[in-house]
This record gives structure tokens, C-alpha cells and sequence, in this order.
């Protein structure tokens, strides 16, 4: 994987999204070139016009990332990738337009657009042909050698066998005489040169999963492999950058304490994010107004009871404050106490399950951001009820609270909705991981896949 502002991106999505923007430049300049040519038009040089050509290809490719183009199945369903590309070319084009309109309506054609539109997804869906049927995935997978034969080497298997792994195991090494879980495994004894060992295996990258790590650390030989040019890893730090959570399952506060992460020098970025938050909230707040007050309005005739409902929630540093949302259940609905949300709940009312999958009852949380009580992005903000009692029963919970919460996160786009204290504890290590590894960036990437979740109903109740 290629680490960029902190964030682990595999290689082929990285290869896949280069040529992608390349493709999208030549089919913009393609589209031009077919409309000039019907109307015997002299075009120019493809500079005079490279603002619209990167405008083209910012806009389509902020869209595929938005909708799920790059995700696990980029390379490894057409299906897929044809459906997602032809919804990102729409969404693209309707964004290109408004933002054309609003520049007065002189720098882009429709027809031009349409082209270079149709250009696009010819492209970009054989570059997909290419990249995963010639090239091949394989190719971008890191060899890795496991130190380890237990348990923990048993997890690393299974996470190799994943359509969308990005490393491929070319062996174990049993490190103690212990009987061995995964198949195959060579014990230490019989490697004379481990070292050796992993040159012959043409091994990039040796992960240490021991069980137990006092008095078996095998220290010699992982300075041995360092100096080689191979890269080592411990067992959490592999995990947290090949599924994008921090594992609590293995993880220790020191790992925490002396691993990468929580830097800071977040000044700036907490700044740009604060001004980010105050024009996006201040913006989005005055546009969907007329929604907000046409829903509000229908709440109230579709059941009894107010249209908005005040909920207590817990914020940065613990700190208490409220949220504003649309009513989507009945007004009896916690007359029991407090309860987590369930899969079709009987207590969301009938127009409470439309505003829930669309997300439009989360629409006055912006109130909350505009005042700097929340965030646009950050781990989703607890009841205090809830908070007390996952504090008690799950490590590292109270860290969470050391970033601002926000109305999307990295556990809300990875994670589907969470109603249990075992779910909780999915939705913590996600939580965990944009804590620790927060740059605007990541908070960009969010971002647009929020749509894709909106788009596609994941994760809502």
C-alpha cells in the first residue's frame, strides 16, 4: 500500500485512479474535439482550454470516489464497475452543469459534456478490462513471510483470502514449539538462515504474529531482515493499515502511545477544518431550509407529537450538548428509557423511514456544527446513557471523545449501523483509526463516500 496524508491506498487503486484521470483529460479534449469538428470550428491548443479539461476531470473523479468506484470490487466485477461509473458520470455531469451555471454558463457546451460524458465511460470501463483482467491484481500484492503459526497467523490467513487483500502469504515460520493452527507452517528450527529464508521467498514484507512476545521476540533476526531492506511489522500495526481499524483485540496502550498517529501538528488542519465546517454548515444550512421546513411540516401531519425532538448527546472532551433532528419515531418511543435502535423498529413512524434512509432528519445537526459543537466529519456522538455503560465495558472508548463528533465518519462509511454493544465495538476501532490518523484528507475522502452510502441505503435505520 502507498501511504498518502497518513491513509493507506492499495497500489491498483492507485495505478487504476491515475490512468482513470488521464483517460478522463482525453476524453474531455475528445469531446471538444468531435463538437468543434461538427460545427468546423478551429479549437486551439488543448492548453487554451485546460481549465476546462481538469474541471471536467476533478468533477468525475471527485464523483467515482463519492459513489464507491475504487472500493473492494474495482478490479474484480465489471458489473460493478460498468453501474458505479455510469452513476458517477451522471452525478459528474449534473455537477459540472450547476457549477457552469453559477459561472455563467460560458465555459462548458452540454454537448461537449455529453460527449466527453459517453468518451469517459468507454475509457474508463476498458482501462478496467485492462487493469484487471491483463495486468492482473496479483501483480500489486505484497509477498509477506508471517513470523508466527497460532491464532493470530490464523487471522492474517484469512484476511489474504479477501477478493480485495492487498498482500498475498508465502509462507508461516512456527517460532515456538507449540502446535501449529495454519497449515503448513515451517518451524524455526529448521530454517538455518532466516534471514536467508526470506530472501529465497522473495518476501517484501515479514509481519511478527507471535501469541505470547516475552522472551520469544526474536530480535536478532528482525534486525537482520530490517537491514535487508525488508520491511517488518507487528501484528496491530498491519492489521490497522490493512483493514483501516485499529484492533482492540491486540492492541496495548503503549502500542498507542509510541505507534504513529495522534500528531500535533493539527493547528492548521484544525483550523481549515473549523472554516471548512462554518462555510459548509452556513451554506447547507440556507439551502436546505425549504426542505427542513417542508419535512418538519410533514412530520407533524404524519404523527402526532413535535417535528423536531432535542436529544442530549456526548461531545468532544465528554462535554454534554444537544443535537436537533427531524422526528423519526413516535413520541413514546423511549417511554421505557433509553434504547438502542433496532433493524425495522416498530417505533419509527411511517415517514420516519423514508427521512432516515435519506438522511434528511440529520439535516439540522447542522445547526450543531455551525456552532462548533459538532463537526461535519468525527465519530458519530453517543447518548450519555450509552457512554457510561461502553466505558465500562469497552477498551479505549473514552479516547474517542478526544476529536470533535461529527454528522459522518469513518466507522458510518465502513460500518454498517451498530445497535449492539458488539457492534459498538466494531464502530470503536473505525473511530480509533480517524483519531489516530486524521489529516483533511481523510476527512476529504469521507466526505464524498457519505454519498455513496446515502446512494446505495448502507447502514440505515
Amino acid at each position: 500500500m502507498i501511504r498518502l496524508f497518513k491513509h493507506y491506498i492499495p497500489h491498483a487503486v492507485v495505478l487504476l485512479a491515475t490512468i482513470d484521470v488521464l483517460l478522463l483529460l482525453a476524453a474531455a479534449e475528445a469531446g471538444w474535439q468531435l463538437r468543434a469538428g461538427q460545427i468546423a470550428m478551429h479549437l486551439g491548443g488543448a492548453g487554451e482550454r485546460l481549465g476546462q479539461l481538469a474541471g471536467f476531470s476533478a468533477m468525475m473523479f471527485a464523483a467515482m470516489i463519492a459513489v464507491g468506484v475504487y472500493g473492494p470490487d474495482a478490479l474484480r466485477s465489471m458489473r460493478f464497475a460498468t453501474a458505479r461509473l455510469l452513476v458517477a458520470a451522471s452525478l459528474g455531469i449534473i455537477g459540472l452543469t450547476f457549477f457552469d451555471f453559477l459561472l455563467g454558463g460560458q465555459n462548458l457546451w452540454r454537448s461537449t459534456l455529453a460527449y466527453a460524458m459517453a468518451f469517459a465511460i468507454v475509457l474508463l470501463v476498458i482501462n478496467r478490462f485492462v487493469v484487471g483482467r491483463i495486468v492482473g491484481t496479483d501483480a500489486f500484492r505484497r509477498r509477506v513471510l508471517v513470523l508466527g503459526a497460532g491464532l493470530r497467523a490464523e487471522r492474517l490467513l484469512k484476511l489474504s483470502q479477501r477478493p480485495e487483500s492487498g498482500f498475498t502469504i508465502v509462507g508461516y515460520v512456527a517460532m515456538t514449539p507449540s502446535q501449529p493452527v495454519v497449515p503448513g507452517a515451517v518451524s524455526r528450527d529448521a530454517i538455518e538462515n532466516l534471514t536467508a529464508y526470506v530472501d529465497s521467498l522473495k518476501a517484501s514484507e515479514v509481519v511478527l504474529a507471535l501469541e505470547e512476545r516475552r522472551n520469544a521476540l526474536p530480535l536478532a533476526d528482525l534486525l537482520r531482515i530490517k537491514t535487508t531492506g525488508v520491511h517488518v511489522n507487528d501484528f496491530s500495526t498491519f492489521i490497522e493499515r490493512e483493514t483501516g481499524r485499529v484492533d482492540l483485540d491486540t492492541v496495548n496502550p503503549s502500542w498507542l502511545i509510541f505507534s504513529d498517529g495522534f500528531s500535533s501538528g493539527r493547528a492548521v488542519s484544525s483550523f481549515a477544518k473549523r472554516v471548512f465546517d462554518l462555510a459548509a454548515s452556513g451554506l447547507l444550512l440556507l439551502i436546505s431550509a425549504p426542505v427542513i421546513a417542508l419535512f418538519a411540516l410533514l412530520v407533524k401531519l404524519d404523527s402526532k407529537g413535535p417535528a423536531f425532538f432535542r436529544q442530549t448527546r456526548v461531545g468532544l472532551f465528554g462535554q454534554n450538548f444537544d443535537v436537533i433532528k427531524l422526528r423519526s419515531m413516535r413520541t413514546d418511543a423511549e417511554a421505557n428509557g433509553a434504547q438502542w435502535a433496532q433493524k425495522d423498529d416498530p417505533r419509527v413512524t411511517r415517514l420516519g423511514k423514508f427521512i432516515r434512509m435519506t438522511r434528511i432528519d440529520e439535516l439540522p445537526q447542522t445547526w450543531s456544527v455551525l456552532k462548533g459543537e459538532m463537526s461535519f466529519v468525527g465519530p458519530r456522538p453517543e447518548r450519555p446513557e450509552f457512554v457510561a455503560d461502553l466505558e465500562e465495558k469497552l477498551p479505549y472508548y473514552a479516547e474517542r471523545h478526544m476529536v470533535k463528533p461529527g454528522i459522518t465518519g469513518w466507522a458510518q462509511i465502513n460500518y454498517p449501523y451498530g445497535a449492539s454493544i458488539e457492534d459498538s465495538r466494531h464502530k470503536l476501532e473505525y473511530d480509533l483509526y480517524y483519531a489516530k490518523n486524521y489529516t483533511p484528507f481523510l476527512d476529504l475522502l469521507i466526505l464524498l463516500q457519505t454519498l455513496r452510502v446515502v446512494l446505495w441505503h448502507e447502514g440505515a435505520r
